[in-house]
Order: structure tokens, then C-alpha cells, then sequence
């Protein structure tokens, strides 16, 4: 693996309050080597890519942060196996949306961790489904105790999730942790958007604060249309004989063939 400069935690610290990070939600090697080459500061990443050797050849210099759902990791114990596997692959922190408990645990260990605030998928639930959260006074303040709770723990960066931009705002200025903006706003230190719907390829729900920059969708359907077609035809030519034909085939010789034949007979 060919060993690159990176931005470090304390890289990003400094650049809190001088520019705004763009950040990816990448699925696949081919979008992580494009998030490199387009100068994409951070990506999150399924944990399998982040341990696929490869990645790091794709994207040497990326800020990778990859993360799962915490019930599909486990215990606090699951959580400090997981992560150090990862960040021996090379991972630059972990996102973790268990209790602040694991998180404290994790940063105990030294392992950089990006927790979670405002709509939290895997916890939706709690603050009654996938809509923003923060609209009240009590909902904002339990953003807010939300995000002081993961300083406690020693998390180093939280992901704000669908809050108003400008109740996330008052809550970057009042914390010390990178504030990831997804949905909440340009007041926050990074902007994070999924690959899919940057890219106009999420057929299903498209949430509010997506931005499409390119179609996809479309690309993808003419492919199958084509993908269709080049079935078709195939199917055809074998059914017609079209396939296969001479250069598809290896040739044998004549003697070969009578001795075989010979000895077939005579089994």
C-alpha cells in the first residue's frame, strides 16, 4: 500500500471556522479512487471497502471514515474489535452510533470516533421517525446535550443529522467537536452528501438536502434497455445457429479425433 500525506484530527481542528469540508458517502472502489481525484476531504465507507486492500490505492489521501449501523457491530467489546481491525486497515476514525459508553471506551483506546446527533436513522424512533429534529425548544436542547455528551465521551466529530440550520449553528459555535452537516446547514465545519444521490442515482426517496449533479438513473436505465437487448440477441443466435461460430471454438485434428472415437468404441 503506497503510503500518502492525510489529514490528521488535529488537521481538522485547525480548519474549523476557515472553510468547509466536503464529505461523500462512497460504496464502491471506483467511487472512492473519483472522491480522490475530484478532492473530496473525507469519505464514509462501508467497512468492508475500508478493509479491501485496494482502497487505499483507489484513494491514498481521503479522511475515510467507515461506520455500520450498531446493531449490526454488537456489544461495546464488538465495537473495539471492529474498530481496531479498521484502523489497521488504515482507517482515519470510526463512526459510531452506539451510547456513549462504547464511544468513551473507543476513544480510550485512542481509536478517533465520529458520533451521531439530530435524526439518527438507527435511532428514529426515539424522536418520532425520519423527520427533522430540533423544531422545538426541547428537541434542539436534546441536540444539544446529545453533542455535550459525546465531548464527555471523547469523541472528536459528530454527524448532525436533518436539525435547523440555524439551531445547528448556535451548537457548532458551542462545541469542540467537528461538526459533520448533513442536512443542518452551511453554520457546521463539513457538508456531507451520498454519492447515489449526488450522483442522481437513488431511484427511491431523495431526502430534502440532496443535491443531483449528474443522472445516473437515466444512464443506468439505458444500460439495461441495451443490457436487454444483448440478451436478446444472443438467445437468438444460439437458438439460431448464429452462435457459436467457427472462431468461437477450438479446433481438433482428424487423427486425434478417429483414435478417440477408436477408443470410445472399445470401452
Amino acid at each position: 500500500m503506497k503510503i500518502s500525506k492525510r489529514m490528521t484530527i488535529q488537521d481538522l481542528r485547525a480548519l474549523r471556522g476557515k472553510r468547509q469540508l466536503s464529505m461523500l458517502r462512497v460504496e464502491t472502489l471506483e467511487e472512492a479512487e473519483a472522491a480522490e481525484r475530484a478532492g473530496i476531504d473525507m469519505v464514509s465507507v462501508p467497512p468492508a471497502l475500508m478493509l479491501d486492500p485496494a482502497f487505499r490505492d483507489a484513494a491514498p489521501t481521503v479522511f475515510a471514515v467507515p461506520g455500520d449501523n450498531f446493531y449490526e457491530i454488537g456489544t461495546t467489546d464488538d465495537f473495539v474489535r471492529w474498530a481496531y481491525r479498521l484502523y489497521r486497515a488504515s482507517a482515519d476514525a470510526v463512526y459510531c452510533s452506539a451510547g456513549t459508553a462504547t464511544v468513551a471506551r473507543l476513544a480510550a483506546d485512542g481509536i478517533p470516533v465520529c458520533g451521531h446527533v439530530g435524526l439518527i436513522p438507527s435511532k428514529a424512533t426515539w424522536t418520532g421517525g425520519f423527520k427533522a429534529v430540533g423544531k422545538t425548544l426541547e428537541s434542539a436542547q436534546l441536540v444539544f446535550r446529545q453533542v455535550k455528551a459525546l465531548e464527555e465521551a471523547g469523541a472528536f466529530a459528530a454527524e448532525i443529522e436533518v436539525v435547523p440550520e440555524p439551531i445547528a449553528t448556535e451548537i457548532t459555535r458551542r462545541t469542540s467537536l467537528f461538526m459533520i452537516s448533513m442536512g443542518a446547514g452551511g453554520g457546521c465545519d463539513a457538508q456531507y452528501l451520498f454519492s447515489d444521490d449526488v450522483l442522481g442515482a437513488n431511484t427511491g426517496h431523495v431526502p430534502r438536502h440532496a443535491r443531483t449533479y449528474r443522472n445516473f438513473a437515466a444512464e443506468y436505465a439505458r444500460l439495461q434497455q441495451e443490457r436487454i437487448a444483448a440478451y436478446r440477441e444472443f438467445a437468438g443466435d444460439v437458438r439460431s445457429g448464429a452462435y457459436p461460430e467457427t472462431r468461437h471454438t477450438v479446433a481438433g485434428d482428424d487423427e486425434t479425433l478417429g483414435r478417440f472415437q477408436s477408443w470410445l468404441d472399445s470401452v
